[in-house]
């Protein structure tokens, strides 16, 4: 190896920057590399080099370009071997029943990356080891990869897409064979058999292969027509849709939504909404928005806002650039929009796919089979509807990982699991799909819609009348940014140890904590014997705290994202309808977290950008 990076005294890095100039046949990729080297630059190789992607229950996200710890064709060729041994050791009949792959429209020309060259990459390995491969053609959104899975009966999905990630960013998101991510212990042993298999194996960078073999099958037109023959289950109203006068805008904020909620409106009978013309197309640059988010709400929506505002279209539709979650706004009597909340639309749509049930169910209904899921971190309306409806509501751990899996469960039980939400725009209504899916959400919420207008119903009257009976849930969320991991854990060790050891507060500002979950250590007071229901992670700090005036709040470290952040909510019991009174109990209560919890002041935090 060149001398000039041996002077890093570091012989790890050596190691790994060495082994990269072996092994890598990108040129591109190879040529950042060798000039780094040449020109000594060790901050950027220990960027580049410092530190492996880490393979979680997500997968992998990080950004494109050169080295281990980015997403490029070596890191691809090297994940897909160690995941493919990982399948070989679990599935004996892997070689029938294969993986299906697909990828979104990202690009990142100064590293020769995309996701369709990484999904082309990942099915070279698999079918050089005898591996069927279902290859996507084309574009496609991310829930068409678990709905392939359940439909044929695949060992595991592979999902080439960052979703709403700024545009440098990349991700392989994996799905077993139950439809569902993968949660642990699948996660280790994938990572653990990558760090064995990092070298290329003689036919993985031999692209000809994924073309040529007879191992590869294109399963887009099959997937397309099934899928949507599956989501028009969840049409109940299509007289309606037909002569509905609602109009929709739709945009997929330069993602691969467009065709697919244009094809979504067309089996639910609706008209087509307008879309967004600078938006309607993939661009990997997202020319037109600072972050392709829409959970970001009025600044991703301007351009929509702008056509709607142009058309007469009263409801705004957003999809993020994988397709996989919903944004929806109304524009109200005063002329301005409103963008409802990850927590309302959950509110909307468990109500409105409840009442189709219930109106379509045999005499009696079985409502006891009935089961809907929401993250922990998620408001808890659809506990106040399912406690008075008599259907059963469970939580589960954040991330649509742990709902998917807790759906296979139920319904391999013979359970009806309607629907399924997480307070971050994501919505599972339909049991095809064991993950969000913004397509058929999109879907169901303009039929929503529009049977509501038959009735001279707003959206935003709907809720008000869902939180009149059920009871308001006014929530509040945001978050602090820390870089100092010492900080982090010493904040919530002073929250595990405030008074004495292992003790949790007993008030903050003056409002009562009634009782504690930590998901951390496992401890939850409200037990019996003081052990927590769900799933601990000592390698995340998350803890719940319950207070007497019916708030709740959760505290948590981001996977992913140098952030604390927190989650809050108040629930009032139906007929306590004052909802200035609320939203100023749950601000002060927030005030109050964010002093004596958090105190970011202390603690150095810095507050979200506003």
């Amino acid at each position: 190896m060149e001398n000039d990076i041996a002077t890093t005294g570091d012989i790890n890095l050596d190691h790994a920057v060495e082994q990269w100039l072996r092994f890598d046949k990108n040129p591109k990729t190879l040529a950042a590399v060798q000039g780094l080297v040449k020109e000594g630059a060790l901050e950027e190789l220990q960027r580049c080099f410092g530190a492996r992607m880490e393979f979680g229950t997500a997968g992998l996200r990080a950004a494109m370009g050169p080295g281990i710890s980015c997403m490029n064709d070596l890191t691809i060729i090297q994940t897909t071997q160690g995941f493919c041994r990982y399948l070989e050791q679990c599935f004996p009949d892997l070689k029938e029943r294969g993986v299906v792959i697909g990828f979104d429209a990202r690009s990142h020309p100064p590293s020769g990356g995309s996701s369709k060259r990484f999904a082309s990459l990942a099915a070279t390995v698999l079918v050089s080891r005898g591996v069927p491969v279902y290859l996507f053609c084309d574009i496609t959104p991310t829930p068409f990869v678990p709905f392939t899975v359940s439909h044929l009966g695949l060992c595991a999905g592979i999902m080439v897409t960052a979703s709403h990630n700024p545009k440098q960013d990349n991700g392989y998101k994996v799905y077993w064979e139950n439809g569902a991510q993968i949660i642990p212990p699948h996660d280790r042993g994938i990572a653990s058999a990558i760090e064995e298999n990092l070298e290329p194996w003689p036919e993985s960078w031999d692209e000809q292969l994924a073309q040529e073999s007879p191992l590869v099958k294109d399963p887009y037109q099959d997937i397309n027509r099934e899928y949507f023959k599956a989501i028009q289950s969840l049409c109940f109203h299509r007289d309606i849709n037909k002569s509905s006068e609602v109009k929709f805008v739709h945009t997929s904020v330069h993602g691969v939504g467009h065709a697919f909620v244009q094809s979504a409106f067309r089996v639910f009978d609706l008209h087509p909404p307008f879309a967004v013309p600078e938006q309607k197309d993939p661009d990997p640059e997202f020319p037109t928005v600072k972050y392709p988010n829409p959970e970001e709400g009025e600044g991703v929506l301007t351009l929509s806002f702008a056509l709607a505002d142009k058309e007469g279209a009263t409801v705004v539709l957003a999809n993020d650039p994988d397709a996989d979650r919903l944004a929806v706004a109304e524009k109200q009597k005063d002329g301005k929009w409103r963008v409802f909340s990850g927590n309302e639309l959950g509110a909307l749509l468990g109500w409105w796919l409840f009442r189709c049930w219930r109106e379509k169910a045999p005499e009696p209904p079985k409502v006891k089979d009935v089961y809907m899921l929401a993250s922990t971190v998620s408001s808890k309306i659809l506990r106040a509807i399912a406690l008075k409806e008599g259907f059963h509501f469970e939580e589960t751990l954040t991330g649509f990982k742990w709902m998917g899996n807790r759906a296979k469960q139920l319904l391999d039980r013979g359970k009806t699991v309607l629907f399924a939400f997480e307070e971050a725009i994501g919505y599972m209504c339909c049991p095809a799909v064991l993950d969000k899916d913004g397509v058929s959400a999109a879907a169901i919420a303009a039929e929503l819609t529009s049977y509501l207008a038959t009735k001279g119903i707003t959206l935003s009257q709907q809720l008000k009348a869902i939180y009149d009976e059920y009871g308001y849930h006014i929530t509040k969320n945001s978050y602090f940014i820390c870089h100092d991991q010492d900080t982090i854990r010493q904040l919530f060790d002073r929250l595990r140890n405030f008074s004495g050891e292992n003790t949790y507060p007993k008030e903050c500002g003056g409002f009562t904590v009634s009782a504690v979950r930590d998901l951390t250590t496992g401890y939850d007071s409200n037990q019996t014997d003081k052990k927590a229901v769900l799933p601990t992670s000592k390698s995340s700090q998350m803890i719940t705290f319950t207070f007497s005036n019916g708030g709740v709040a959760t505290m948590r470290t981001s996977g992913t994202e140098p952030k604390i952040k927190y989650y809050t909510e108040l629930c009032a019991a139906p007929g306590n309808s004052d909802v200035n009174q609320l939203k100023t109990e749950l601000d002060d209560l927030v005030d109050a977290i964010v002093e004596n919890f958090f105190e970011p002041k202390k603690n150095n935090l810095k507050p979200r950008p506003e």
